[in-house]
């Protein structure tokens, strides 16, 4: 049977009913897990660390957009690759990995779904061979057209508990620690046209 992300969420991942947490049953903001929930001190400190935090709102991220997107079968890096190969067609492979913080086995693989799709291809660059040019091709640029809507439901779903105010202050927050803790990033981060 072949694999994709609609039958991996169809048959194993089943949204919560809706306003459903069991962390934050009065849907008001939590800090650190109090201590009457039951849990050992240390589990307590884990559950409120950043990165514990910011691990589980990727993984929540990613289910969303999967979810919005299942019809499509398209996941949040594959999203990524069509949107900055849109802008930037032709694109080297590593400045494509750069432009979206990924690590080389990491666009190899989702280019090789992209590939296989038939929405990217690959060939040496015309200026150097020994790099790898990438473009979007029509199947590519139609199905990054449909995924448009599904993408920013996913947008809105996965901000929803946040008033319009608290929106922008958590991407300001969110751009201020990536931007000022970039270099201990473990894949760089480039735009593309920046040097």
């Amino acid at each position: 049977m072949a694999f994709s992300v609609s039958s991996l969420y169809a048959n194993h991942y089943r949204r919560p009913a809706a306003g459903h947490n069991p962390w934050n049953p009065l849907k008001q903001p939590i800090g650190p897990v109090p201590a009457s929930a039951s849990l050992p001190a240390p589990l307590s400190r884990l559950y409120a660390r950043p990165g514990f935090l910011l691990r589980r709102a990727h993984q929540i991220s990613a289910a969303v957009f999967e979810d919005e997107c299942r019809e499509l079968g398209l996941t949040p890096a594959q999203f990524g690759v069509l949107t900055v190969l849109k802008s930037h067609p032709g694109l080297g492979q590593s400045s494509l990995a750069r432009a979206l913080g990924f690590d080389k086995v990491t666009v190899l693989r989702v280019l090789r779904g992209l590939e296989t799709r038939g929405f990217v291809t690959r060939a040496p660059a015309p200026d150097n061979k020994r790099n790898v040019s990438v473009a979007l091709t029509d199947e590519g640029q139609a199905m990054l057209a449909q995924a448009q809507r599904p993408a920013e439901r996913a947008y809105k779903r996965l901000l929803a508990p946040l008033d319009k105010s608290q929106q922008a202050q958590l991407v300001g927050l969110l751009q201020l620690l990536t931007g000022e803790l970039e270099d201990d990033a473990r894949a760089a981060f480039v735009p593309p046209g920046k040097k």
